[in-house]
C-alpha cells in the first residue's frame, strides 16, 4: 500500500510542476483585472469540480477581504441545488450553469468552468452564455481540454489523463489563484 501512496504523491507532484506558470498568472491576472472594475466572477463545475468551485469562491469571497479595499465578488453556480435541479427537470442538464448565468452575468465578468474532461456539455454551454455577454470564460480542464477548450477565452489544462489528480491539480491552482489574489488585493 505504501508503495501505491507514494507513486500517487509522485505522480501528482510530478503533474503539478508540468502546469505552465505564465498560464496560472494569465488566469489571476484576468481575475484581478475584473476585480479592479468592479466585476463579478463566477465559479461551477460538476462532481468534484463543483466542490473545487464552492471552495475555490470561499476562498475568493471571504480570504481576500483586506481592510479598506472593495470586496471581491465572487459566486458558485454550483450550489443552488434548488435552481440546478429545476433547470434540469424543466429543460435540459445541458442549462443548469447558462441559464443562472442569463440572470447575473454582465460585460467584463469573469466565468469560470471546472471541467476535467473538458468535454461537460453544461459547461460548455455557459461559456457559450458568457461569450454571448462579453464575460472572459476561463476552462479549468484536463485530458486534451476536450469542446470547452474551443469555446474558452481562456484555459488552464492539466496535462493528465488520470481524473482524480487532475482534480488534485484543480485544487491546487485554485489555491495559487486565491493567495495570489489576495496579495494584490491587499498591495493594490
Amino acid at each position: 500500500m505504501v508503495a501505491s501512496i507514494e507513486k500517487y504523491l509522485d505522480e501528482v507532484s510530478k503533474l503539478v510542476l508540468k502546469v505552465p506558470s505564465e498560464a496560472v498568472e494569465r488566469v489571476t491576472s484576468l481575475i484581478f483585472e475584473a476585480y479592479r472594475k468592479g466585476r463579478k466572477i463566477f465559479v461551477f463545475g460538476n462532481g468534484g469540480g463543483s466542490s473545487t468551485s464552492a471552495h475555490f469562491v470561499c476562498d475568493l469571497a471571504k480570504g481576500t477581504i483586506s481592510d479598506g479595499k472593495p470586496r471581491l465578488k465572487a459566486i458558485s453556480l454550483a450550489e443552488n441545488m434548488p435552481l440546478l435541479t429545476a433547470w434540469a427537470n424543466d429543460t435540459d442538464y445541458t442549462n443548469t450553469f447558462g441559464e443562472q448565468l442569463r440572470n447575473l452575468v454582465e460585460k467584463g465578468d469573469v466565468v469560470i468552468g471546472l471541467s476535467g474532461s473538458g468535454m461537460s456539455p453544461n459547461v460548455i454551454n455557459a461559456f457559450h452564455v458568457a461569450n454571448e455577454a462579453d464575460a472572459v470564460s476561463i476552462l479549468l480542464s484536463g485530458f486534451d481540454g476536450g469542446t470547452a477548450l474551443q469555446v474558452a477565452t481562456d484555459a488552464i489544462v492539466v496535462p493528465s489523463n488520470d481524473m482524480q489528480q487532475i482534480e488534485d491539480v484543480h485544487m491546487i491552482l485554485t489555491h495559487i489563484i486565491f493567495r495570489c489574489l489576495k496579495r494584490e488585493i491587499a498591495e493594490a
